[in-house]
């Protein structure tokens, strides 16, 4: 049969277009879709391919032992298929075998007990019965003492009614408190079984294939919002999807109740957790219908109160020759350069250079609010607090803060308070930090021994303003561990402060938002 073209039916296929790999005409050549390809004589396409199908099929029967061997190899692995899956359904089976005996025993045990409890109640029940029956006219009791009225010889009846006056007694008291023997109720023998219902519903295979994910408590953070982040051991991802599930711990109540959420990534940002609350969190990775086990729960705690958002001041009292801010104004540090220089200069012995001052933009007026920050592991001197309205003033004028012993820490001088943090003259409430350290203040109720009150610089500091009780704390933010809180007057509008001396920096901590994630993955 003489191959005619499909795409002109009177002309014969006479030449190979090799980028289609298929027979045209010469039509197809000149006008055609196969106008630019490029094409060879049908003779020689009938040599090459022939040449190229030959040296396959010779290929092909040389390696046949090869092919065979594969054949008997895939063979084998039908029948271990099967075998392992009907050893599979085998195991699964016992195990959930397992589960029944287990259940079938606490039904059994169950049920004796309810049992056992209907019976003993069922006989005190029925004495009492029998007791009240007696207490009819001409039954038991009563009928008894009818009986012993009608003796005559005073001898017999005053023996006879000494002990049946008793048991009238207990009668008519019994008669006048009625109770029941036994509960007809049993509310004690109601099973919850709410979390085993949880801990079957997430019964599935578990895969030594799938590795166990590990919570970051160190890239994870307790903010605004809770940021969660995972990694696997291997830096592999051989996870589809994960689930994080977490609960609030409460010493109250005895049963869990898990919250889930399933994620693609490997970080999760949560807003809906309670304030000054500890909460558990656990993650696990699945693959299909497999999982992997749950790793190992985390505790991270929330802030004391709700997060309050400023920036620093670059206007109110702002020495922009001593301070410099970052263009966001959430960074600010001191710069210890020639201006200092030329004003130490004309100090003299006993006297020390003032603190730089600065605020945020924006004040609290009542409520409670959390605030954290990170300051510098080189930094010498930070002091950082709140300060009132009405005072912002006098701290940008007052340059007496630490310009003489007096209010100098540790200065040997006993000419009055060892920390400025109390003394009357100061218009804001600090506490000092610096050289990797944090000072509780001096107080009659905190310990004499110096050392003590020294603890060290956590690397994420909070401030705590509670305007309703009139109390300030100041926590390690990080675990969120309050290091010292005192009282603090409300009065006017409160605004955070800072002081910086020396070399020194202060970053404000940023806000969890729902897209961190991705935006630290890019960076």
């Amino acid at each position: 049969q003489i191959l005619m073209c499909p795409e002109h039916e009177m002309e014969r296929v006479n030449m190979y277009c090799e980028i289609c790999r298929r027979p045209v005409c010469h039509l197809c050549k000149l006008g055609g879709g196969h106008a630019n390809h490029r094409v060879t004589t049908m003779s020689t396409a009938y040599k090459t391919l022939k040449e190229k199908l030959s040296k396959d099929i010779e290929y092909l029967i040389s390696k046949e032992s090869q092919v065979k061997a594969h054949i008997t190899q895939l063979d084998l692995l039908l029948k271990e298929t099967e075998c392992n899956s009907e050893r599979a359904k085998q195991e699964a089976s016992q195990s959930f075998e397992k589960l029944y005996h287990v259940l079938e025993e606490k039904k059994s045990a169950a049920l004796r007990a309810i049992e056992t409890s209907k019976n003993i109640r069922l006989e005190k029940l029925q004495t009492q019965v029998e007791e009240y029956q007696g207490l009819l006219e001409n039954n038991g009791l009563v009928g008894y003492a009818q009986e012993v009225l009608k003796e005559t010889d005073p001898s017999c009846f005053v023996q006879t009614a000494k002990q049946l006056h008793v048991r009238i007694q207990k009668a008519t008291e019994s008669l006048k408190s009625f109770r029941p023997a036994a509960e007809t109720t049993f509310e004690d023998f109601v099973v919850d079984t709410a979390k085993q219902e949880d801990i079957l519903g997430d019964l599935s295979f578990h895969s030594n294939g799938l590795e166990i994910p590990e919570i970051n408590e160190e890239q994870s953070r307790m903010y605004n919002k809770a940021l969660i982040c995972w990694e696997c051991p291997g830096k592999t991802d051989s996870a589809d999807i994960y689930v994080l599930e977490y609960h609030k711990l409460n010493k109250e109540d005895e049963s869990v109740t898990w919250q889930k959420t399933e994620v693609c990534g490997k970080s999760k940002v949560l807003s809906d957790l309670d304030d000054d609350s500890s909460y558990a969190f656990r993650v696990r990775g699945y693959k299909g219908s497999i999982c992997s086990p749950w790793s190992r729960e985390v505790i991270l705690r929330t802030p004391p109160a709700p997060v309050f958002s400023f920036l620093f001041d670059d206007k109110c009292g702002y020495n922009n020759e001593h301070l410099q801010l970052n263009p966001r104004r959430t960074s600010v540090e001191s710069r210890a350069g020639f201006p200092l220089l030329l004003g130490s200069e004309r100090l003299q012995v006993g006297c020390y250079t003032t603190l730089d001052y600065i605020i945020g933009d924006t004040g609290i007026a009542k409520g409670k609010h959390f605030w954290a920050f990170h300051v510098e592991a080189y930094s010498y001197l930070v002091k950082v607090g709140v300060v009132p309205s009405n005072k912002i003033q006098k701290l940008f004028h007052n340059t007496h803060d630490v310009t003489s012993p007096r209010y100098e820490q540790d200065s040997g001088h006993d000419s009055g308070s060892e920390d400025a943090f109390f003394d009357s003259s100061q218009p804001c409430t600090l506490v000092t930090l610096g050289m990797k350290k944090f000072f509780i203040p001096a107080t009659p109720a905190a310990p004499k021994d110096p050392e003590s009150r020294i603890l060290p610089l956590p690397s994420c500091l909070g401030i705590c303003l509670d305007c309703d009780r009139g109390r300030v704390g100041f926590y390690d933010a990080g675990c969120m561990k309050c290091l010292y809180e005192c009282e603090v007057d409300c009065s006017g509008i409160m605004y955070p402060a800072f002081a910086l001396m020396g070399g020194a920096a202060v970053h404000l901590e940023e806000a969890v938002t729902a897209k961190h994630r991705e935006y630290h993955d890019d960076i």
